[in-house]
């Protein structure tokens, strides 16, 4: 008899600002938990989360999430009325909050979402303080990954 094999996981990812690795080197990674409401967490779970005009707005020692649209399922949310684009409160240590915010106002970074997912049971927000890329840059990024797509079509012809 063979091994049983695993039941396969779900990806952990829930959503992915694409648009944060094309516009910005991101230099200093953090993890941030989410203050969420009851229906948010249900339509993360099904997967109903949009980052791609998210932004990190710093004020008063804390720090919101603006702009994630978290769609709320019809199912879910029968006796309140929802809000897809509301802000919500990132929960980081002081540490860490000190750092973003030197960065931001020191050195000239911006604070941008880069990935919404699961760990172990509690929904994670990935930011990153990052510097925005010229127009060169992004120009060198598109010719690299082009490359590596045309490479990758060589290798599987031979």
């Amino acid at each position: 008899m063979g091994k049983a094999k695993k039941a396969k996981t779900p990806s952990s990812t829930v959503a992915q600002n694409r648009k944060a690795r094309f516009d910005y080197h991101l230099e200093e990674h953090f993890e941030a938990g989410l203050a969420l409401e009851g229906w948010e967490v249900k339509s993360l779970r099904e997967g109903k989360a949009n980052l791609s005009e998210a932004y990190i707005l710093l004020r008063d020692g804390e720090a919101y999430l603006f702009g994630a649209r978290i769609e709320p399922l019809p199912t879910a949310s029968t006796h309140i009325t929802p809000d897809p684009l509301r802000s919500r409160k990132l929960l980081l240590h002081r540490r860490e909050l000190a750092r973003i915010f030197s960065g931001v106002q020191k050195d000239g970074y911006t604070c941008v979402p880069v990935s919404l997912y699961w760990k172990r049971g509690l929904a994670k927000l990935d930011i990153a303080l990052a510097k925005g890329k010229q127009k060169f840059d992004k120009r060198a990024t598109e010719r690299e990954r082009d490359w590596n797509r045309q490479k990758q079509r060589l290798l599987r012809r031979n």
